[in-house]
């Protein structure tokens, strides 16, 4: 009687040791799992192009953490040329601050086109302790805008083609935006989508009396974030501007001004006061010793 007590007691501790085990294993695994998660990387890029300048990749990373997109900084991505047969490493590149970094291309040649003459890049992110490893690609064909200053009966237009580089055919139904360069925020004119015609052309008047630096205007014609062609940019710069009165008084001796460009006046008034009340205060003191010595 005595053995089968003891034999069911042991049976018993034997099943809650098992369980405690497989509980603290479950918990251990769950745990080791949470704190070993990676997070996935989001990656965005823009393929930009400025005629007669500069072309890039703007490429952006963020990720999903908590609920809230969050940028990623400080992070190598390695840029590739995408061919049918294989890739071509173009570079690598490392996000700043604010999850972002600019890839330039020396010129457009620096990289191949397929058979069917679109140029396709790859953007990978190898991973690390924290994100999952990542990629996006793009693809997009070559495109040019000419854009030209043209005066009819008195008024000023800006006349842009926009056209495909390998076919050197003009390209319709493409919206482009018209702006004039400002210090903070470019001013639209014309209307908000101006579509190419069959020519692969806009004509736009420019209104007048918008000011300028002596009279010239920066005029931007912009293909945006097209899904065939990326983003191009054809810059003009005109003298069909208003000069700008220069009411600057920088160099001017005013209130407002820094230390080195103080009026005259006042350094000359308050520096007499302060003489003139250590004058005072010394003719005084004087006396008082003159005084004190009768």
């Amino acid at each position: 009687m005595n053995f089968s007590r003891k034999n069911k007691f042991n049976f018993r501790h034997t099943i809650l040791l098992v369980l405690g085990v497989l509980i603290f294993n479950s918990t251990s695994t769950n745990l080791y799992a949470q704190k070993n998660k990676k997070d996935r990387i989001r990656l965005n890029i823009q393929y930009v192009k400025i005629m007669d300048g500069e072309i890039y990749f703007d490429i952006k990373a963020s990720a999903r953490i908590k609920k809230k997109t969050v940028k990623i900084s400080n992070i190598n991505l390695i840029i590739y040329n995408e061919l049918e047969e294989e890739k071509m490493k173009l570079g690598e590149t490392t996000t700043n601050m604010d999850g972002e970094s600019r890839f330039f291309l020396k010129d457009i040649n620096e990289i191949k086109a397929d058979s069917s003459n679109t140029y396709k890049i790859l953007v990978s992110f190898k991973g690390n302790d924290l994100y999952k490893k990542a990629k996006k690609s793009i693809q997009f064909k070559n495109a040019n805008i000419k854009a030209k200053i043209i005066n009819k009966d008195s008024v000023n237009y800006i006349s842009a083609i926009l056209s495909d580089t390998s076919s050197k055919e003009p390209i319709a139904d493409e919206s482009l935006t018209v702006y004039i360069q400002r210090l903070f925020k470019p001013l639209r004119i014309g209307e908000e989508f101006n579509s190419t015609d069959d020519q692969g052309s806009i004509l736009v008047p420019i209104e007048g009396g918008i000011p300028g630096v002596d009279g010239k205007l920066g005029i931007e014609v912009v293909l945006n974030e097209s899904d065939d062609f990326g983003t191009i940019k054809a810059i003009v710069n005109a003298p069909i501007g208003v000069p700008i009165v220069d009411e600057s008084t920088f160099d001017q001796r005013t209130m407002w001004s820094p230390r080195n460009k103080t009026p005259i006046f006042l350094l000359i008034f308050p520096n007499l006061l302060i003489l003139g009340i250590w004058g005072i205060i010394i003719y005084l003191i004087l006396n008082l010793f003159k005084l004190s010595k009768n």
